[in-house]
């Protein structure tokens, strides 16, 4: 468990607890938030990064709409597939609806697997500087010039040594935010990178990482089911109405879409999709493994077991102090 500082809203007060289920996509943590929440009076707030968009429903598994009737959903459906929405955004929105839980006495409950979002919300993100356009596409042409990334590389080695060890060589969107950063702010990345953790809240994190075997048998059921329902019409009636925007590249609808335009069959849409998402699952973990004082269930989220298990660990911290 995380205790995070003191916030005027609860100075003097023990700290509301926070809950944040983490796990990979298919490990039953809708479930395991449903039935916390309704065990413990909590709100669930999605931590999902294509959950936010409207009418993107079959290749979300966003719970359904008779699952959000059952306890209050946040930060599903806020905003259209052709807005951007950012970690940022996410944060700043996540943060307010928190303390607003908060204030009504109800125990938040976050959940999804976007491990970005995630780290906005509890970590904050470094207040760089705006994009400077022009900036970024000299930076973009002088590399293309040069053939490679490693000329940008080479140039924030000289800016910013440490920011540079951190990134790749031939990653060229972050070495050139990276130089942006550091000449719009007229010091080193690695010097400007201060951060906003979140403050109020005493947090219990509970990762789900259920038998890998199982996890993917699940996924593979999981996205053939997102097909057999409809997907590539859902995607092709997205596509009609906002085009060919950035929230379609995401995974299910990538496949859908290149299946929408003849360059693979449904059935290889399909496995595509399915071998994506386990692909995907593996990188959550990973992600995951990085976050502090995780409580591991090694068991799906839907399971007697699990739910015994997390709701001691929820009711143990509701009464502790500080």
């Amino acid at each position: 468990m995380t205790i995070a500082s003191s916030s005027p809203l609860v100075e003097g007060t023990r700290l509301p607890l926070a809950v944040i289920l983490l796990g990979p996509t298919g490990s039953g943590k809708t479930a395991l938030s449903l039935a916390l929440a309704e065990r413990f009076g909590g709100e669930i707030v999605s931590c999902d990064s294509v959950a936010v968009y409207r009418g993107m429903e079959l290749g979300t598994a966003k719970p359904t709409h008779e699952e959000r009737a059952r306890v209050p959903h946040h930060l599903i459906d806020v905003a259209t597939p052709d807005r951007a929405f950012t970690a940022g955004d996410y944060s700043r929105l996540a943060r307010t609806i928190l303390q607003e839980i908060a204030v009504r006495k109800h125990l938040p409950i976050v959940t999804g697997g976007t491990g970005l979002y995630l780290r906005a919300l509890t970590d904050g993100l470094f207040a760089g500087p705006e994009r400077q356009e022009p900036l970024r596409a000299r930076l973009q042409s002088k590399a293309q010039e040069r053939g490679s990334a490693g000329w940008l590389h080479r140039v924030l080695t000289r800016l910013d040594p440490a920011t540079a060890a951190r990134i790749h060589a031939n990653d060229t969107p972050k070495l050139i935010r990276a130089i942006e950063v550091c000449l719009a702010g007229r010091k080193p990345m690695s010097q400007l990178m201060a951060r906003d953790p979140l403050t109020g809240f005493r947090l219990l994190r509970i990762g789900l990482n259920p038998p890998r075997t199982s996890l993917y048998d699940r996924l593979n059921s999981r996205c053939a089911q997102m097909f057999a329902d409809g997907l590539v019409e859902e995607t092709r009636g997205l596509l009609a109405e906002y085009g060919p925007v950035k929230a379609l590249d995401s995974l299910g609808y990538r496949q859908a879409l290149a299946a929408i335009r003849g360059e693979m069959s449904e059935p290889e849409a399909v496995a595509a999709a399915q071998q994506g998402h386990r692909n995907y699952s593996k990188r959550q973990l990973t992600w995951f493994r990085r976050e502090p004082d995780v409580e591991s269930i090694e068991a799906f989220g839907d399971e007697p077991e699990t739910l015994r298990r997390a709701s001691v660990l929820v009711e143990n911290l509701r009464t502790a102090t500080n």
